[in-house]
């Protein structure tokens, strides 16, 4: 019997995500792969350390990166000198490697929120009550502030987004797995980001996702494209997270949750496959 690939599973179960439950959600997802994989838990920080010992690492629910960020790139170099499998694969182009990509689809024309990051294109944007201004390597609202379009004027432009700030009627996320939509699930109330509800997606809701998922070019993984409907009914993209999003698993009825851990389970395979592992 050949023996079951081994998986290093990273994630920070103590991390105190609002809204979410990542030990909950980690523990439920490996309970299940255990069915196929061999399976050890660990603690970002170790990752470096403990991956050699392994056929692949996934990362999970491991927190921003900004709060270890010199451990997290020695571990991406270790990944990279050694050929080591991670999934995701660390050749995301969106939030995997900072906020950048906002502006950049800006400038391409993308439906997205409207982003700059030099003071010289801050034409380009709306006018607004207020203005966001985000670090480009920010995660989780860290960083975030409001300002008045007369504070811009005094911005320090170091390594920072600015966008105006959307009235939208909700916010809307859909989620999938290689390149084939999973779910989709929405947050009526936008003061409450993480109480969500099943939402029914319709061909033009996944055409617009689709567009960002196709953008990043990742052949496996997990990812989430985050949305607002603005007051004209647009969708207008927030974030595409390809590093480590949350998956809101327990906001979802079980079928779908066994259709999401059998879709894992075959790109993971498919995944080590693809590499000969």
């Amino acid at each position: 019997m050949p023996a079951r690939p081994g998986l290093l599973y990273v994630t920070d179960p103590a991390y105190p995500a609002r809204g979410r439950r990542y030990g909950d959600e980690d523990i439920f997802l490996t309970s299940r792969l255990r069915a196929e994989f061999d399976i050890a838990l660990c603690h970002p920080l170790d990752a470096a350390a403990l991956m050699d010992r392994f056929d692949a690492v996934v990362v999970r629910n491991s927190g921003p990166v900004l709060h270890y960020q010199r451990e997290y790139d020695a571990f991406r170099d270790r990944a990279a000198a050694r050929g080591t499998l991670v999934y995701n694969p660390l050749t995301g182009r969106a939030d995997m490697v900072g906020k950048q990509y906002l502006s950049d689809l800006t400038e391409s024309g993308y439906p997205v929120i409207p982003t700059v990051d030099r003071p010289e294109d801050l034409g380009r944007l709306p006018e607004a009550v207020s203005y966001a201004v985000k670090p480009k390597a920010g995660a989780d609202s860290i960083g975030l502030s409001f300002v008045t379009r007369a504070e811009l004027e005094g911005l320090t432009w170091d390594d920072v987004l600015v966008q105006p700030r959307v009235d939208f009627r909700y916010e809307v996320s859909f989620y999938y797995i290689d390149d084939t939509f999973q779910y989709a699930l929405h947050a009526p109330d936008p003061d409450r980001r993480w109480v969500l509800e099943p939402y029914d997606a319709s061909a033009a809701d996944l055409d617009f996702a689709r567009r960002f998922i196709d953008w990043n070019t990742l052949a496996h993984g997990i990812q989430r494209v985050d949305a607002c409907r603005t007051r004209e009914g647009e969708l207008l993209l927030v974030e595409l997270e390809d590093l480590n999003p949350y998956l809101s698993l327990d906001r979802v009825p079980e079928p779908v949750q066994d259709r999401f851990v059998a879709a894992m389970a075959a790109s993971l395979h498919g995944f080590l496959d693809a590499a000969g592992a």
